[in-house]
């Protein structure tokens, strides 16, 4: 079937409309791309819903300047201090279609991104169309960063993957049933919206040829705040308990091994270093394409380093995220993850979760959760 014919097959049912949301704040410097990646979609949602936080850098006008291109698809929707969790909450209230589709801006979707999401939806035993994404890697620190930090395709498991919120869609039914992004949650809000997704009983469909493309962080600064903000945020949410620990386990012991110099502890040491770069090293190679070997020899030990480094900021973050949780709820442990928090926020007891919205036991006293 060409592609055309796609199009008018998936709209010409009235029971299948398409909405794409996404959230916005000071982001003119790559607004237009953006805007310019979702008007050359090849399928064309029948509405898009942004929702702006606040920007001053212009953003706005950009929004509005496209709002009358698009009259009847494009709302803009202004709200000043909403955190990407409510801003998509609140573009989901807007969104009129059955499929909801959502993006970051500042990302470029590929033409066939949309398309590609709403055809998993074909399958009607499918909730969630899981999309991946691409990182523009222009430059050695680009394609280090994005070695040391984005998995390719090929690694996911189909079965436990969870898609960011920059390339994925769902129906909208589960929106009313009360699966929300949780606007407690600063970072990892998507994570966590997916596990909602998946507890409520949500069946996610990998797609892994709907892609986007975004930018990695520009300097090891932003790099190192996005992870320990990361890190903070499992922290907050109770995840990865296990997997955080094991890292304060494992480097307090390479660093004892170290200081201590014996040959055999040393050897160990290196095995467990080659082990732990092999990752990044396997991710450059696949990736290697026109990249001199010269370049790539280069490229390896910073992709390693960066692996350390993002370690390290996780290793700061998480304990502010458990301190900020025992803070705000009296206490961390299972009794305080995000599986026992409303969306918004409210601590309740887990016979109170049901697929629809579920009522709270107890409130903790109103605090911010930055």
């Amino acid at each position: 079937m060409q592609r055309d014919d796609v199009v008018v097959r998936v709209f010409a049912s009235e029971s299948v409309t398409v909405s794409l949301i996404a959230t916005v704040l000071n982001e003119r410097d790559g607004l237009s791309a953006w805007i310019a990646a979702i008007d050359r979609q090849v399928l064309q949602p029948k509405q898009i819903v942004v929702v702006d936080g606040g920007s001053t850098d212009g953003t706005l006008e950009l929004l509005h300047a496209w709002t009358a291109r698009r009259p009847a698809a494009v709302i803009v929707l202004s709200h000043p201090g909403a955190s990407i969790s409510v801003g998509r909450n609140l573009a989901m209230q807007g969104a009129t279609g059955t499929i909801i589709a959502v993006t970051d801006a500042g990302t470029i979707a590929d033409p066939q991104w949309l398309e590609q999401l709403v055809h998993a939806f074909d399958d009607a035993s499918v909730d969630v169309a899981a999309g991946f994404w691409t990182v523009r890697r222009s430059g050695r620190w680009e394609r280090a960063l994005a070695a040391a930090t984005m998995p390719d395709a090929c690694e996911i498991n189909p079965q436990a993957f969870l898609p960011s919120s920059r390339s994925v869609a769902f129906r909208r039914s589960w929106f009313d049933a009360g699966v929300h992004y949780p606007e407690w949650l600063d970072y990892c809000e998507d994570l966590i919206f997916d596990l909602s997704l998946r507890r409520a009983g949500a069946r996610f469909h990998v797609v892994p040829d709907a892609t986007v493309e975004f930018h990695v962080r520009p300097n090891a600064r932003a790099f190192w705040r996005q992870y320990r903000l990361y890190a903070r945020g499992d922290g907050k949410a109770g995840l990865f308990a296990k997997r955080h620990a094991l890292r304060y386990i494992t480097y307090t012991t390479l660093a004892a091994a170290l200081l201590r110099g014996k040959p055999t502890e040393l050897a160990i040491v290196a095995l467990a270093g080659v082990g732990y770069a092999s990752r990044p090293v396997k991710r450059l190679l696949r990736r290697r394409q026109d990249t001199s070997a010269c370049d790539l020899a280069l490229t390896v030990p910073l992709a390693v380093a960066l692996v350390l480094l993002g370690d390290l900021a996780k290793m700061v973050g998480y304990p502010a995220g458990l301190r900020w949780r025992r803070q705000r709820y009296g206490r961390i442990g299972r009794r305080t993850t995000w599986q026992r928090i409303t969306p918004a926020g409210d601590l309740q007891h887990p016979a109170a979760w049901t697929t629809g919205n579920p009522a709270s036991t107890s409130r903790p006293d109103a605090e911010s959760p930055g």
